[in-house]
C-alpha cells in the first residue's frame, strides 16, 4: 500500500510538471510514459470537447503543425518546389498563385508599351499623314490631336481659335495684313499683288479685295495663293486698293507675317515703330529654334491649330497672325517701348 500510494503521488506530480511545461492545444492528446515500469498511460485532457476521435480516425488532426504553414504559404502565393503556376483548392473554390497574377500583369504591361505614348513622340514640322505611313495610325491620331486636328479639323474650329466671337467688327488700334501674290515676268519669277486683306484686333475682316493685274501674269500659283484668273480679271484696281490701305494702316500698329514682302508689292512704307512682324518676333524664334519660322510652324507650336493645309487663304493668315500678337501683346509691346527709349536717350 504505502509503494502504492509513493506511485500515485509521484505520478500527480509528474503530471502536474508536463502540464506546466507542456501545455496541450485543442484537439490533441498526448501519452505519458509509465513510471516503475508501468505500462498504464495517462491521457491529457482535451479542450475540444467535440474531439474524441484518434488521430486515425480524424487524419486533419494528425498532420504536423509545419505542413499546415506550408499550405498556409503556398495558397497566399508564394512558390513551392520551384512552380509559380500551381493551383491549390481551398473550400471548394481555385485559387491561383501570385505567380500567374504576375505574369499576367507583366503581359498587359508588355501590350501597352506597344502602343506610342504621347511624351514619346516628337513632332517636329511633320504631316500627321508622314507620321501614319512611318509609324502607324495609333501615332498619327496622337499628332492630330496635338495640332488641334483630332478627327479632321474644320474651316470652323480654326476661326474658333483666331476669331473672337461677339467682338467689334471696326477698326482697332492694331490691324494685321496680309496678301496673295501672282507671278510675271520670266518663269513667273517676280511677284505683284493679287488680293489684300486686313483684320482687326479680335480677327474681324474689316477689309478683302481682289487685285486687277498690272502686268501679264505668268504664273498664278494657284496651289499655294488660291488664285485663279477670273479672281483678279474682275478685281480692284491697284491704285485705288493702295490707297484705301494706306488709310486703314495710317497711325495703327500694322500685325502680320514677313510684312517687308506685303508692303513692298502694294508700295507701301510702315513707321518701324509700329510693325510687329511675327517672323521677326526674337522670343518665337527662340521657342520654335528657328531663325525664320513660317506662319504655319508658329500656329502649330504656339496655337495648337494648323493653317495653310493647302491653298493659302489671306484672310486666315492675317487672322493667324493677329492671334500670335495677342498672345503675346503685352510684353511685345514694352518690349518696344523700351527699344525705343533707350534710343532717345542715347
Amino acid at each position: 500500500k504505502q509503494k502504492a500510494n509513493s506511485s500515485n503521488e509521484s505520478l500527480s506530480t509528474c503530471q502536474t510538471y508536463i502540464k506546466k511545461k507542456h501545455p496541450l492545444k485543442a484537439g490533441h492528446s498526448q501519452e505519458v510514459p509509465a513510471i516503475n515500469g508501468n505500462r498504464n498511460t495517462v491521457k491529457a485532457k482535451s479542450t475540444n470537447k467535440t474531439d474524441s476521435g484518434s488521430a486515425k480516425d480524424n487524419p486533419s488532426l494528425a498532420k504536423p503543425k509545419s505542413k499546415r504553414v506550408a499550405m498556409d504559404k503556398n495558397l497566399n502565393g508564394n512558390k513551392s518546389g520551384g512552380k509559380g503556376c500551381k493551383e491549390k483548392k481551398k473550400n471548394g473554390s481555385i485559387l491561383k498563385e501570385k505567380g500567374d497574377i504576375k505574369h499576367k500583369r507583366r503581359k498587359a504591361e508588355e501590350h501597352a508599351e506597344e502602343q506610342p505614348k504621347e511624351t514619346e513622340i516628337w513632332f517636329d514640322d511633320v504631316d500627321p499623314k508622314d507620321i501614319e505611313a512611318a509609324i502607324g495610325p495609333e501615332a498619327a491620331k496622337i499628332a492630330r490631336r496635338n495640332l488641334g486636328l483630332e478627327t479632321g479639323q474644320s474651316k470652323q474650329s480654326v476661326e474658333q481659335v483666331l476669331v473672337k466671337e461677339k467682338a467689334s467688327e471696326g477698326l482697332t488700334r492694331a490691324v494685321a495684313m496680309d496678301c496673295e501674290m501672282v507671278g510675271v515676268g520670266p518663269k513667273g519669277e517676280d511677284s505683284i499683288v493679287a488680293r489684300v486683306s486686313l483684320v482687326n484686333q479680335f480677327g474681324k475682316c474689316i477689309y478683302d479685295k481682289y487685285v486687277k493685274p498690272t502686268e501679264e501674269v505668268t504664273d498664278y500659283r494657284t496651289a499655294v495663293s488660291g488664285i485663279r484668273p477670273e479672281n483678279i480679271n474682275t478685281g480692284e484696281d491697284f491704285k485705288t486698293v493702295q490707297k484705301e490701305v494706306a488709310s486703314i494702316l495710317n497711325g495703327r500698329i500694322l500685325v502680320g507675317h514677313a510684312l517687308r514682302n506685303d508692303l513692298k508689292v502694294l508700295f507701301l512704307d510702315h513707321p518701324k515703330k509700329k510693325i510687329r512682324d511675327t517672323q521677326r518676333y526674337k522670343p518665337f524664334r527662340q521657342r520654335v529654334k528657328t531663325a525664320r519660322p513660317s506662319l504655319k510652324l508658329l500656329c502649330e507650336r504656339l496655337l495648337n491649330v494648323q493653317v495653310q493645309t493647302s491653298e493659302h487663304c489671306s484672310i486666315q493668315d492675317a487672322q493667324a497672325a493677329m492671334r500670335l500678337y495677342t498672345l503675346e501683346k503685352k510684353k511685345w509691346e514694352a518690349a518696344v517701348k523700351n527699344k525705343f527709349n533707350n534710343k532717345n536717350r542715347k
